[in-house]
């Protein structure tokens, strides 16, 4: 394990992967977040700040693979080699009661180009660093609507975005088995957050949880599962 872990978030200025941020702080751990605007990487910083100096916050569009690979690139000189990536940048799009054949061409795209391929950019640059010192944790934020084993009927872009998601967590374990690098999904459950709404039934804290769980794994934990409140759920 390195000496000092650093953490990147995605998304990480305000519900879970604030949430996230802020008790992978309190693990020691020295957390770098990725945010839409230098705006809400500084209120964020800011907030974050009060429990600790162990943060920082650059600009990132998951969708734009120049702005990943500047992203990692200024964490890897300012801070050192990532060994946590938490991809939790994600869109909902539309409604609950949207349909497959509702649902224009250009919402599946700009859905997967962040739910599925912003994963797929952070992986890509991350992983090669990860790779050197043979250690790294990934935790891919899902979610229980992308499970196969119950899939059903609305949001089919985000659903099968979340699903696609879960298959690029078994590849690449299944990958990286022999490189000290695990490999997860989690899925936070129905979260009071801007996207979750306020009738959700958690809280940030428990939707964060797993996640931060996850990010600090022993050598021995596992691979290439999904998980809902620290226990193994079906795909």
């Amino acid at each position: 394990m390195p000496a000092r872990r650093i953490a990147i978030v995605t998304g990480g200025n305000r519900g879970i992967g604030l949430e996230v941020a802020r008790q992978l702080m309190k693990n020691d751990v020295f957390v770098v977040i990725g945010c839409r605007s230098e705006a809400k990487c500084n209120d964020a910083v800011g907030d974050l700040s009060r429990g600790g100096n162990n943060v920082a916050g650059y600009v990132l569009d998951v969708s734009d693979s120049k702005s990943v690979r500047a992203f990692v690139d200024k964490v890897a000189r300012h801070h050192g080699a990532p060994a946590v990536l938490v991809n939790n940048a994600g869109i909902y799009p539309g409604s609950r009661e949207s349909r497959v054949t509702d649902t224009g061409t250009q919402v599946w795209r700009d859905t997967f180009e962040t739910n599925l391929f912003g994963a797929v950019r952070m992986c890509r640059e991350v992983v090669p660093l990860m790779q050197k010192p043979r250690y790294g944790r990934i935790v891919n934020i899902s979610s229980g609507l992308g499970q196969m084993h119950q899939m059903g009927e609305g949001s089919p872009a985000y659903r099968v975005s979340k699903a696609a998601l879960n298959a690029l967590t078994k590849t690449l374990a299944a990958e990286v088995a022999s490189d000290g690098i695990l490999v997860n999904s989690m899925s936070p459950g129905w979260v009071r957050t801007d996207m979750g709404g306020d009738e959700a039934p958690r809280t940030v804290q428990e939707g964060a949880d797993t996640a931060v769980w996850l990010s600090l794994l022993p050598s021995s934990g596992p691979t290439g599962q999904f998980f809902r409140d620290r226990k193994s759920i079906p795909w």
